[in-house]
C-alpha cells in the first residue's frame, strides 16, 4: 500500500481516501460532518505497551462514505467532539466498546451514548468467532496485519501500513452493524441487545491512576517473600516506578516482576551478582547502580495492605452458585457464552439483594424489560428457595 500525505488527506492506491485530522480547523469541520449522520463508527489506539502512563494516540471515525483519523498528539484540544459523543440522535458503533469508552472518558471526559457494540452483537447472535480480525476476514475478505496489534501508536511519523491497520478498525463497522441489526431483529434479539448495550454504558468503572503503594501489593509473587524481603522489594519497586516515569516507559519494561522478586530474595551486592540474579547485561549496565543503591539503602516502612474483601455469607454464595448453574444451562440452550445471559456482577447483585417480585428485578442494573420477561420467573424461583 502506498500512502501520501496531502492537506491532511491520505490517498491510497485503491482510490479510497482517509482524512487525517491534525488541526483545530479540520476537527471543527469533522464535528459538523458528524452531527449530520445517525450512525458513526469509532475506535481508539493507545500506547499502553510503550508509556509509563498510556494515552489515546489515535481516534478512528467512520461515517457513510468517509473515514477519518484524529491525531490527539497533534490536536491538543478535542473538547469540540464532546457534544457529538453525547448526542442522543447519533449512535456510536464500537467493536468491544468497554476499553474505548473508558479511555475516552479518562483522557477527554467524553460520555458516549447511545451505543452499538458489534462484538457483543456477534456474541448475542452466537457467532463462533467474535474478534474483529476474524469477522473482517470472514465477511469482508480483509486480512489485518497482526504485526500492528502491539504497535507503538505514540510514535511519529506513523508507518503507512500502521495507518491502514487502524483505518480498517472502523472502515467496515457500519456495514457490519447493518448485517447484525437485520439478524438481531430476525432472531428476536434486538431488545436484548439494547439492554446489553445500555448496561455496558452504565457499568463502566471509574478510572483510577493507582499510586505506587497500591501497585506494590499487586506485584506477582510478593506473598512468597518474608517480611524483610517485602521491605527490600518495596525499595526496588519505588526505584522502578521512578525510573519508568523518567524514561516514559512501562515499569515492566524496566525490570519485570519476576526479576524484581528474585532481586529481593538474593539481594545482590555487585554487578556480577545482578547478572546471576537474572538481569540482562543491558539491564545491569543501565540500571545496576540504581538497583544496588535501592537494595542497600535505608529501610522504609511497608505501605498498608489493601483491605481484604469479606467473604459473602454462605446463603449469598449458595444463591450465586444456583444462578450460575441456571445461567450455564440457558446459555448452552442458546448457543452463547454464559455472560451473554447475565454478567457475573448482575448475578452477585441478585444473590446479595434477592428480588421478591418481577417488578423488583427492574431495579437490578443490567436487567431491563426483555431480560425480566425471559429470565425473571426462573430467577425468582431460584432466589426464593
Amino acid at each position: 500500500m502506498h500512502v501520501i500525505m496531502e492537506n491532511q488527506t491520505i490517498l491510497t492506491q485503491d482510490a479510497n481516501t482517509l482524512n487525517y485530522i491534525t488541526t483545530p480547523e479540520a476537527l471543527r469541520e469533522l464535528f459538523e460532518q458528524l452531527m449530520q449522520v445517525k450512525h458513526v463508527a469509532v475506535d481508539t489506539e493507545s500506547n499502553s505497551l510503550y508509556a509509563y502512563r498510556e494515552r489515546v494516540c489515535l481516534l478512528q471515525i467512520s461515517i457513510p462514505g468517509k473515514d477519518y483519523i484524529v491525531d490527539p498528539l497533534a490536536v491538543d484540544d478535542l473538547s469540540s467532539l464532546s457534544a457529538f459523543f453525547a448526542a442522543q440522535h447519533i449512535e456510536k458503533v464500537f467493536h468491544a466498546a468497554d476499553y474505548d469508552l473508558m479511555v475516552l472518558r479518562r483522557d477527554f471526559d467524553f460520555e458516549c451514548t447511545p451505543l452499538f457494540d458489534t462484538m457483543w452483537a456477534a456474541r448475542i447472535l452466537g457467532w463462533a468467532h467474535v474478534g474483529l480480525g476474524s469477522i473482517l476476514e470472514k465477511h469482508f475478505d480483509v486480512h489485518p496485519d497482526k504485526r500492528y496489534q502491539r504497535y507503538n501508536w505514540g510514535k511519529r511519523p506513523l508507518e503507512a501500513e500502521a495507518i491502514h491497520y487502524a483505518w480498517m478498525d472502523t472502515h467496515h463497522l457500519l456495514e457490519l452493524r447493518e448485517m447484525q441489526v437485520e439478524a438481531l431483529h430476525r432472531m428476536g434479539r434486538w431488545e436484548e441487545a439494547q439492554e446489553i448495550f445500555e448496561y455496558i454504558q452504565n457499568s463502566l468503572p471509574e478510572f483510577h491512576h493507582s499510586t505506587p503503594d497500591e501497585i506494590f501489593w499487586r506485584i506477582k509473587g510478593i506473598h512468597t517473600l518474608t517480611y524483610r524481603g517485602q521491605k527490600v522489594l518495596y525499595r526496588l519497586h519505588l526505584w522502578r516506578e521512578e525510573t519508568a516515569e523518567k524514561l516514559e516507559r512501562p515499569p515492566m519494561k524496566v525490570v519485570n516482576d519476576a526479576r524484581l522478586i528474585r532481586l529481593a530474595q538474593i539481594q545482590p551486592r555487585t554487578k556480577t551478582d545482578l547478572i546471576n540474579a537474572g538481569l540482562t547485561p543491558y539491564q545491569s549496565r543501565r540500571f545496576g547502580p540504581g538497583i544496588l543503591k535501592a537494595l542497600h539503602s535505608d529501610s522504609r516502612p511497608l505501605p498498608p495492605m489493601p483491605p481484604n474483601n469479606n467473604r459473602p455469607p454462605a446463603m449469598v454464595i449458595e444463591r450465586y452458585d444456583s444462578l450460575k448453574s441456571w445461567r450455564k444451562d440457558v446459555a448452552a440452550q442458546r448457543g452463547v457464552d454464559p455472560d451473554v445471559i447475565l454478567p457475573n456482577a448482575v448475578l452477585w447483585d441478585i444473590a446479595q439483594r434477592p428480588p421478591q417480585t418481577l417488578s423488583d428485578l427492574l431495579d437490578v442494573s443490567g436487567i431491563g424489560p426483555w431480560r425480566q420477561e425471559h429470565y425473571g420467573p426462573s430467577i425468582l424461583q431460584l432466589v426464593g428457595k
